[in-house]
C-alpha cells in the first residue's frame, strides 16, 4: 500500500509540474510530449485516479476490521426537581449532579473468515482500479497518436499541395513563353489556367484540413492557445516493423498477459469470487467477546458517622416494664468524597463472550449467495468475451497492418509510374506534341498519386503502431 501511495503522490506532483510546463512552453509538440500531456491531464484519467484513492480507503477499512472496537463514554447530568434528600431522607425540590464514565471493548473472535475475505477483496479492488486507470491511459494514448498522425498528414499534404501550386505556376509561365514564341497555340494555356485554379483550391482545402486537425489535437490536449499550437517538424519515415514477422496467435497470447483490459476482467472475476466467499461466511456462527468498565461520581452531600452512639428505646418488657433500648450511630452531614475515591468505590466491570448462530433469516443469506454465484458467472463470461474480442481485434489489426504496408508499397509504385508519365507528358507538351488537356490530365493523376501515397504512408504507420501497442511496445515514432 505504501508503494501504491508513493506512486499516487508522484503522479500528482508530475501532473502539476507538467501542467505548468505546458502552459509556459510554446515550442512545437512532439508525439511523446503530446501523449504524456494527455495522459496527465485527461479528465477521465483523473477520475480513474480518484477511484484508486477510494480503493485504498476500502483497504484501510478492511484492515481496521481486524482490530477490536474501543469506545470511551463520558457524561454529566443535572437532576432538577423533586428528589430525595439523602441527608434528611425527605423528598425536596433540589438539584443533584452526577458524572459517569465508561470504557467498552469488543473483539471479534471468529466470523467465518469474513474479515480475511474482505481484505482480499479490498486488495483486488485496488488492482482493478489500477488496471482501469492504465487501460484509460492506453485508450487516450491511441487516440492522441491517431490525432497526431492526422495533423502530421495534413501538414505534409499541405506542403505537397503548396509545392504543386508552385509547379503549376511555373508550368503556366513556361506555357505562356511557348505561346509567345509561337511554339503552341494560344488556346493551350486555358487548360493550364484551369489546372492552376484547381490547384489553388486544393491548397485552400489542405489548409482547412490542417487547421481542423491541429485544433482537434489542441482540444484533445485541453490547451487553450490554439494560435501558437504546432507540432514538431520531424521526418517520420515508415520503417518496416518486425512485428509482422510474428504470428497473430503469438501476439494474442502476449496481449493476454499485458493488456490492462484483460487483467481488469480477470481481477473482476477474482472480486466476484471473494464476494461469494463473504456471502457464504454468513452461514457460519460468529463468536465475539466484550468487556466494559464504568464508574460514577456524585456531587451531593452525604451522611457520615461521628463515632458517637445514641440510645434509642425500641420497646419494654411486659412483665417487668423495663425499657429496651438500642444503640444508633450518630451521623452528620458532610460534603462529597474526593473524585479519585468515588471512582474506585463506584466502579464496576462487565465481560463475557457471545455466540451467534444463524438459523433462519428470511432466506437473506441463501439469496445473497445465489446472487454472488450469478455474479461470478457473469464476470467469467465477460472475461471470455473480452478475450474473444481481443483475439478478433488483433487478427484484424494484423491484417490491416499487413494490408497497409502492401498498400503503401503499391502507392509508391503508382507515384513513381505517374511521375514518369507526367514527365513524358511535359516533354511532349513542351515541343507541341501533346495538348494541354493531355498534359493536365497527366499532372492531375500524378498529384493524386502523391496524395494517395502520403495517406497510405500514415495509415500504415498508425496500423503498425496499433499492432505494436497490443504487443506491449511503447507508442513512439
Amino acid at each position: 500500500m505504501k508503494k501504491t501511495m508513493r506512486s499516487i503522490y508522484s503522479f500528482i506532483i508530475l501532473a502539476t509540474l507538467s501542467i505548468g510546463h505546458a502552459q509556459q512552453n510554446d515550442a512545437p509538440w512532439t508525439l511523446e510530449a503530446a501523449v504524456a500531456h494527455a495522459v496527465e491531464n485527461n479528465l477521465q484519467i483523473r477520475q480513474a485516479f480518484l477511484d484508486v484513492l477510494d480503493a485504498e480507503s476500502n483497504k484501510s477499512q478492511a484492515i481496521g476490521n481486524f482490530l477490536p472496537s474501543l469506545n470511551v463514554s463520558l457524561g454529566h447530568s443535572w437532576n432538577v426537581g423533586l428528589n430525595r434528600n439523602l441527608t434528611t431522607n425527605l423528598l425536596e425540590d433540589m438539584t443533584n449532579q452526577f458524572s459517569n464514565a465508561s470504557i467498552d471493548l469488543g473483539v471479534n473472535i471468529y466470523n467465518g473468515r469474513t474479515n480475511i475475505y474482505q481484505l482480499m477483496r479490498a486488495n483486488l479492488g485496488i488492482l482493478a482500479r489500477q488496471y482501469q486507470l492504465e487501460d484509460m491511459k492506453e485508450d487516450v494514448m491511441l487516440l492522441v497518436v491517431n490525432t497526431y498522425l492526422q495533423v502530421l498528414f495534413s501538414k505534409e499534404n499541405l506542403a505537397v499541395q503548396q509545392q504543386q501550386l508552385l509547379v503549376a505556376n511555373s508550368e503556366l509561365a513556361q506555357t505562356q513563353a511557348l505561346v509567345e514564341a509561337g511554339a503552341i497555340p494560344d488556346g493551350e494555356r486555358f487548360e493550364l489556367e484551369a489546372t492552376l485554379a484547381a490547384q489553388e483550391q486544393a491548397v485552400v482545402l489542405a489548409e482547412n484540413e490542417y487547421e481542423i486537425a491541429r485544433i482537434s489535437l489542441a482540444q484533445l490536449l485541453l490547451l487553450d492557445d490554439y494560435d501558437t499550437f504546432s507540432i514538431a517538424d520531424e521526418d517520420y519515415d515508415l520503417v518496416a516493423s518486425l512485428i509482422l514477422d510474428k504470428h497473430p496467435q503469438e501476439l494474442f497470447e502476449k496481449a493476454l498477459t499485458t493488456r490492462n483490459d484483460i487483467l481488469l476482467a480477470e481481477t473482476n472475476v477474482d472480486i466476484a469470487t471473494a464476494n461469494l466467499k463473504i456471502a457464504k461466511a454468513a452461514y457460519q456462527p460468529s463468536l465475539s467477546g466484550f468487556y466494559s468498565y464504568n464508574t460514577r461520581v456524585s456531587y451531593g452531600d452525604r451522611l457520615v458517622g461521628t463515632g458517637k452512639y445514641n440510645l434509642i428505646p425500641i420497646g419494654a418488657v411486659s412483665e417487668t416494664g423495663q425499657v429496651v433500648v438500642t444503640r444508633q450511630p450518630e451521623t452528620a452531614v458532610a460534603g462529597p468524597l474526593p473524585l479519585n475515591e468515588q471512582l474506585g468505590l463506584n466502579d464496576g466491570h462487565n465481560f463475557g463472550i457471545g455466540l451467534r448462530i444463524p438459523v433462519l433469516n428470511g432466506l437473506t443469506v441463501k439469496n445473497n449467495v445465489r446472487r454472488n454465484k450469478v455474479s461470478v458467472e457473469r464476470s467469467t463470461t465477460a472475461l471470455n468475451q473480452q478475450k474473444q474480442e481481443l483475439e478478433r481485434t488483433i487478427y484484424q489489426s494484423y491484417a490491416d497492418a499487413k494490408a497497409g504496408l502492401e498498400s503503401y508499397a503499391a502507392a509508391q509504385k503508382t507515384t513513381a509510374a505517374r511521375k514518369l508519365a507526367y514527365q513524358y507528358a511535359l516533354d511532349r507538351f513542351s515541343v507541341g506534341a501533346a495538348t494541354s488537356l493531355q498534359f493536365s490530365q497527366a499532372k492531375q493523376r500524378y498529384d493524386a498519386a502523391i496524395s494517395a501515397e502520403l495517406r497510405a504512408k500514415f495509415d500504415a504507420i498508425f496500423r503498425i503502431k496499433v499492432l505494436e501497442f497490443y504487443f506491449g511496445i511503447p507508442l513512439t515514432l
